[in-house]
């Protein structure tokens, strides 16, 4: 089969088509009885969530590219195509949803005595506390709008929920005007609990909008009101800043924010009753076509039931709860500099604490002996204890440099307040590369050990997010080997100087070394296999898109390699293809805890490779961010990585989505206890 044959459209998936089917096995989460009821909700929640960033980011750019024009992807769909393809498997996809959330999620919750109650079930005293709250307590912070010649259309905040209201009659000042707007206060909460007196049970809701519909009347009054219909606007939410031309990037950022919300619409949602009359209206304001309106039937904005979660205390219906380890030699009072230089350490998160590298930060702003921290920062929120640990070591005479990434999609806010603080504390911010971003997770302290400077380095898959590090699966290395450290220090002077690019003796890094040792170590096992020597690749990531990559990949099946691939969402090689993938295997991990973590093995002749990545296997990562690649060098770590990382999740069968060459993900059946692989490594290593 020729190279040219491996560039063939029909091997290789849509990218956005793929993204959507992560979507659908998210939703199925939420289908699945195993599943405890109230994450069942949760899932249901991310499912939306996930769909409205799908629409802000993917579909804003295919909507850009089909208006001016772009090349066809590996996939041969150009913009076009593509976005006619999504039209179809979204408006199924929120059919389904909707179809969870009515038909599986709301009798679930009945059952379990958790109600959301309709307007039409409200009793009379129900309806009376209703109305004495909405007098009370809604009303006094909505603002409706009459769309009229001094009043015209208002701009409508990206995914906020608002209600078209048809009128039909004259105000007290006889004005006439056929429709009104009213915005749901986002400074209040979308579920309301009846409380004891009026309620039938403990955990009795109205949602805010039932709530408005009810008596919306009453902000028009002596008009007619002949309809009321909610809707919901998602707009184009990427960021453009030319860095190249702005002095101030943080300046530059915040000013895009505030425009953010009203970039250009790309979906209007829909109530199912909404009229014809009134949704062509509102689509001709906001220049929508027919394939960007969805009909919600429910509340739009599904995802704010979320709400309910920590509404109700009922353990049996949330997954059980757990303490991650503390390995024997950190736990208090070591001192970590004496365990880390003991030997190296793997975590792996959430079964071992975040907490060790809290502890980690606080002894070396403690310790006299530290000279210097540098780290960086992609996503890791305003109050995060990690920031507080960078600015007590700067306050204390440390020399700090943090590389904040401001450019982290939808966290754009939150690191420029961590930006500002950290430097309103004497540390040096740095904002990265111009037109790379920084995703690389490094964290490097010098410390002065009698007449010597030593570092002590942590690389890991994960952000420095303490809230994400108990639900997403990461792994991170804790070493002083010199060679390793020292790479990690040219990276931290390479990122914030300017120079040639470097030479690490350790660490495969993005833009420069990463892609091309990969194909490199790839093409080695082909090699290996075409010689009849035993060959095996076994990868873990999030995503799989980059194309001659992908192509080696096919390369290596054809020569024998076996390939097993862990892809917890988009996935664009097409696996089990006749002479060209069938010794490829792609598996799908969804469950409590996000997978994220990016593990790397090959079996290398009998000598093997296992490394630990911040890096996907995508264009993005591969040319357009700076990434780390770090190997493990620990023989007995490299076996503990692959055994937790990667032969625990080909061992199992529970809660695993085996693709198809047609592109279906297929459940591959529970093991025989019952259990996923997520539960199993809970018991086995908490």
């Amino acid at each position: 089969m020729s190279y040219r044959t491996l560039s063939a459209e029909p091997l290789y998936f849509n990218r956005e088509l793929s993204q959507l089917a992560f979507i659908r096995r998210v939703l199925s989460q939420a289908q699945d009885q195993s599943t405890p009821l109230l994450e069942r909700v949760k899932f249901l929640c991310i499912s939306c969530s996930v769909l409205d960033e799908f629409f802000e980011v993917r579909v804003a750019s295919l909507r850009h590219q089909a208006d001016y024009g772009s090349s066809a992807g590996a996939d041969g769909l150009g913009a076009t195509d593509t976005l006619g393809a999504i039209r179809t498997s979204c408006e199924q996809l929120v059919k389904e949803q909707y179809n969870t959330f009515n038909e599986v999620i709301v009798p679930a919750l009945d059952q379990a005595n958790i109600r959301f109650l309709k307007r039409t079930r409200w009793s009379a005293d129900q309806t009376r506390w209703l109305h004495s709250y909405f007098k009370t307590q809604l009303a006094p912070v909505l603002s409706p709008l009459g769309l009229d010649p001094t009043h015209p259309f208002p701009r409508i905040l990206n995914k906020s929920l608002n209600f078209a209201v048809h009128l039909d009659g004259k105000d007290a000042f006889g004005r006439e005007a056929d429709y009104a707007l009213v915005r749901a206060p986002r400074s209040l909460s979308r579920l309301i609990r009846l409380p004891p007196s009026v309620a039938d049970g403990p955990h009795d809701f109205v949602f805010l909008s039932s709530v408005i519909h009810a008596f919306v009347d009453e902000l028009f009054p002596g008009m007619n009101v002949v309809g009321c219909y909610q809707f919901r606007i998602t707009r184009n939410s990427e960021l453009l800043v030319d860095e190249e031309e702005v002095e101030d990037l943080a300046r530059a950022l915040s000013g895009e924010l505030l425009e953010r919300d009203f970039a250009r619409a790309v979906r209007m949602e829909v109530a199912d009753n909404m009229s014809e009359d009134m949704i062509g209206y509102l689509s001709d304001h906001f220049e929508l076509k027919d394939d960007a309106i969805y009909r919600c039937e429910g509340p739009v904005n599904l995802n704010r039931l979320l709400e309910v979660y920590p509404l109700v205390d009922r353990p049996e219906l949330k997954y059980r709860t757990f303490q991650s380890r503390l390995q024997t030699d950190l736990q208090l009072p070591v001192n970590m500099f004496d365990a880390i230089s003991a030997r190296d350490i793997l975590l792996h998160h959430p079964f071992d604490s975040f907490g060790t590298i809290i502890e980690l930060l606080r002894q070396a702003s403690q310790d006299s002996k530290v000279l210097a921290i540098k780290m960086t920062l992609y996503r890791i929120g305003a109050n995060s204890p990690i920031i507080d640990r960078l600015i007590e070591a700067a306050r204390k005479g440390r020399d700090v440099t943090a590389v904040v990434e401001l450019r982290a999609r939808f966290d754009e806010k939150a690191n420029i307040e961590v930006s500002d603080r950290l430097q309103e504390a004497g540390v040096q911010v740095v904002h990265g590369v111009t037109r790379h971003k920084t995703h690389a997770k490094m964290l490097l302290i010098v410390r002065r050990e009698g007449a010597r400077l030593k570092r002590y380095a942590h690389l890991s898959t994960g952000n420095y997010h303490y809230s994400t590090a108990s639900l997403y699966t990461d792994c991170g290395l804790l070493t002083c080997n010199s060679t390793i450290c020292e790479d990690v220090n040219k990276v931290f002077q390479q990122i914030s100087g300017l120079g040639p690019q470097i030479k690490l003796r350790k660490l495969l890094q993005s833009p420069f070394t990463l892609h091309k040792r990969l194909l490199h170590m790839i093409g080695k096992e082909a090699r290996r296999a075409r010689s009849g020597e035993p060959a095996r690749i076994i990868a873990k990531m999030n995503s799989l898109t980059e194309p001659r990559l992908i192509r080696a990949l096919y390369k290596a099946s054809r020569a024998g390699v076996q390939i097993d691939l862990i892809v917890r969402g988009v996935c664009c090689l097409r696996p089990g293809v006749p002479e060209v993938s069938e010794n490829i295997s792609v598996r799908s991990v969804i469950g409590r805890f996000l997978e994220h973590s990016r593990v790397f093995f090959f079996s290398n002749g009998g000598k093997p490779k296992t490394f630990i990545s911040s890096a996907d296997w995508m264009d993005r990562n591969m040319f357009w961010r700076v990434e780390t690649c770090v190997p493990i060098l620990d023989s007995k770590l490299a076996e503990q990585l692959k055994t937790e990382t990667l032969d625990a999740y080909l061992e199992d069968a529970a809660g695993i989505w085996l693709l198809t060459d047609s592109g279906d993900y297929v459940p591959i059946g529970a093991g025989a206890d019952g259990k996923n692989v997520q539960e199993r490594l809970l018991d086995q290593l908490t």
